[in-house]
């Protein structure tokens, strides 16, 4: 039972979706749990974020960059290469093209820092992609996009619950999915918010998730901590009927 919580809290990646430094550093260390993953996003990188990476590195505690690059691959590459030397754990980067990923391949060069190519973004609706001119279903432009990742060998693609499964039955281990859209079921307080394709951690973890993303669920509690731990229990039991399913 202890190596499957300790698995289960390395698969939780917090978000912080909050637009202070000084409070999400906090928040990081009121959680208490050293073997978590910590995630900083957009709003939060042009606030102090870059720092903020910096000291938790140096605290010992894992770093997510979500930047969600997209640019021409000069930009990408060396971008990537800036973000590396912040010593992340993790970098998004968008995977709808070979040029981009492969540029981001280049600027990781070197460095431990691993790369998650966005598929689609959990906000994305049918209706949405009928807009942008797609004629591809979601889970149809998500496995292009993942193929994408893996050819470049990019180490794992970020992916909707709804999409985690076809992905993980396509690429298997050669690509780890992150799971974004978190939430905690009907008797939660915190809706789907602008996450149009969610599931619990229990869903995740058994469509093949290897990594989930929680944000609001565990923020806006009333005790974050106990939100964090509820998650990791219910994931830790995920893993396990998961694991005995394979035949582990």
């Amino acid at each position: 039972m202890i190596r499957f919580d300790l698995d289960a809290e390395k698969k939780l990646i917090v978000a912080l979706d909050v637009d202070d430094a000084g409070l999400a550093y906090d928040i990081c260390h009121g959680l208490a749990l050293p073997s978590a993953i910590f995630k900083i996003g957009l709003e939060l990188l042009f606030n102090g974020g870059i720092e903020l990476a910096k000291r938790l590195s140096s605290d010992g505690l894992a770093v997510f960059i979500d930047a969600k690059l997209l640019d021409i691959g000069n930009t990408v590459e060396r971008a990537t290469a800036q973000i590396a030397a912040l010593d992340a754990k993790f970098l998004t980067v968008h995977a709808q093209d070979m040029p981009t990923v492969e540029a981001a391949m280049r600027g990781r060069q070197g460095s431990a820092l691993k790369l998650l190519g966005i598929t689609v973004l959990t906000n994305i609706g049918e209706s949405v992609l009928r807009q942008q001119g797609y004629d591809l279903t979601l889970g149809e432009l998500a496995e292009r996009r993942a193929s994408f990742a893996a050819e470049a060998g990019l180490d794992g693609v970020v992916s909707s619950p709804r999409e985690a499964a076809a992905i993980k039955a396509r690429f298997g281990s050669k690509l780890t999915v992150v799971t974004p859209g978190i939430r905690l079921g009907e008797s939660n307080s915190i809706a789907a918010d602008d996450h149009a394709r969610s599931a619990t951690p229990r869903e995740a973890i058994l469509a093949g998730a290897d990594y989930l993303v929680v944000g609001r669920p565990i923020l806006k509690a009333k005790n974050p901590r106990d939100a964090a731990r509820s998650i990791i229990a219910e994931t830790s039991a995920a893993i396990q009927r998961r694991e005995l399913s394979n035949g582990g």
